[in-house]
């Protein structure tokens, strides 16, 4: 079989991008955002059990592409690089379909002495640059499962949650936790829904989804994860933290998502034992914000597959 030399995207998609990582740029000047450029290859990665980095050998040893920036630009903030961003490419295994592809686009930043809210609101400013102005709707993630479920997802028993999950799936769930059923719950019915000609910000999410997010405490005294996320036609666009601080909380969180990772099989990345050693130094209170840029174009030009978008994604290369 021959396979399609040609590229995905279309000629008027490739000058799209182009004049989209031009307007992003032009923001961050404007904002005197500094850009910067990290490692794509590093000796650790990300712990999170839902992210998976590819692993290859190297003349010291195996390294990891690095499924975001987040890391190296949070050890340039502590080093007093003051705000910074990155627009370049970042990789996931295991990640490939209309909406992922191995090798994708992520735009990151990172801004000392902000708010949450303060962060929310550049981010939507941001979109708006790039997709045109929308109505912004801000909603808890519990209002959503009330809303969608009646029951609060901090409070509901497993019990329960399992019944409505198996439910909706049509299948069984025995093998998944309380953050994989939350997450196929809102995978499936909430957030298909979310972003219908606006931009939804979804606040407040349990604290055991924080990954690398201060935890605080809801209206209802629920512990929960001090991050937001941003919606449009039904695509997660952006994810924002009020960043983790404690060098302790980073070792106690490494360890749980080990547990995690050793529980489902996976392998377990080395400890950034320099990111510890940047926290411990004195990170300063800041917020990030990590963005698929590729998404912002499917978004722009209607498109229904990333492949529309890449000149050539991995069933290209």
């Amino acid at each position: 079989m021959v396979r399609d030399w040609r590229p995905g995207a279309s000629q008027p998609a490739l000058v799209a991008r182009a004049r989209m990582l031009e307007k992003t740029r032009r923001f961050f000047k404007r904002l005197e955002v500094l850009e910067v450029d990290t490692p794509l290859l590093a000796a650790t990665a990300a712990s999170d059990p839902h992210l998976d980095a590819l692993s290859l050998e190297t003349g010291n040893g195996v390294g990891y592409l690095q499924t975001s920036p987040e890391h190296a630009l949070k050890r340039l903030v502590a080093a007093g690089s003051g705000p910074v961003y990155q627009l370049g490419k970042a990789f996931r295994a295991a990640e490939n379909g209309n909406r992922h592809n191995h090798e994708f686009t992520m735009l990151e930043w990172y801004r000392p002495k902000f708010t949450l809210s303060k962060m929310i609101a550049e981010t939507v400013d941001l979109l708006s640059a790039l997709l045109g102005k929308r109505d912004v709707r801000k909603v808890s993630y519990r209002q959503l499962f009330e809303s969608a479920f009646d029951f609060d997802p901090h409070r509901v028993s497993d019990r329960e949650l399992q019944t409505v999950a198996q439910e909706l799936a049509q299948r069984s769930v025995r093998d998944l936790d309380r953050d994989d059923l939350l997450n196929l719950l809102m995978a499936m019915k909430i957030e298909p829904n979310l972003g219908a000609g606006e931009f939804t910000v979804v606040t407040e999410w349990p604290a055991s989804q924080a990954a690398l997010a201060e935890v605080g405490r809801d209206k209802a005294d629920n512990p929960v994860a001090l991050r937001f996320e941003i919606y449009a036609d039904g695509y997660e666009l952006a994810n924002g933290y009020d960043e983790l601080r404690s060098a302790g909380a980073l070792r106690r969180r490494y360890q749980q998502d080990c547990e995690r990772r050793r529980a489902l099989g996976k392998a377990l990345p080395p400890l950034d034992t320099r990111l510890l050693d940047a926290m411990a130094s004195g990170l300063p209170q800041c917020c990030g914000v990590a963005v698929g840029f590729d998404r912002l174009l499917m978004i722009q030009l209607g498109a229904t597959s990333i492949d529309e978008v890449l000149a050539f994604s991995a069933a290209r290369i």
